[in-house]
């Protein structure tokens, strides 16, 4: 049997031309996200903390944002919002399953999820524009 790697099977350049914001202050999961997206044809930016995120969600071209609700400096409220008053789509990457604020209504996909879940989800945001 054959082992299946990211980009192989449905992934695809499904993200191609996109650029993509990740705030997640895990280091290995942010690698995981961030090498799914590339590999479906996105330009990743990638921070750890809040307080560099409020600063990249302000840069002109974003097209996307994942967001893990929790992190070290705070939680993504803030981002959320402004994304949202940004016409900016984004999810939410989080093991929490009980979200509040002006994350409430964001997609959200549960932590631990497979990458062409995730790829899948962002490409479809990204045509629903």
């Amino acid at each position: 049997m054959k082992a299946l790697f990211y980009g192989e099977g449905t992934m695809g350049l499904q993200l191609e031309g996109a650029n993509i914001l990740i705030v997640e202050d895990e280091p290995l999961i942010a690698l995981d996200i961030a090498t799914a997206l590339k590999i479906a044809g996105a330009t990743v930016t990638t921070t750890n903390s809040l307080k560099n995120a409020k600063v990249l969600v302000e840069h002109d071209g974003l097209s996307a944002a994942i967001l893990d609700h929790v992190l070290h400096d705070g939680d993504s409220g803030y981002l959320c919002q402004r994304l949202t008053d940004r016409k900016i789509p984004f999810l939410i990457y989080s093991g929490l399953s009980d979200i509040e604020g002006p994350c409430r209504d964001a997609p959200h996909i549960a932590k631990p999820d497979n990458m062409n879940c995730l790829v899948a989800m962002t490409a479809q945001l990204l045509q629903q524009g």
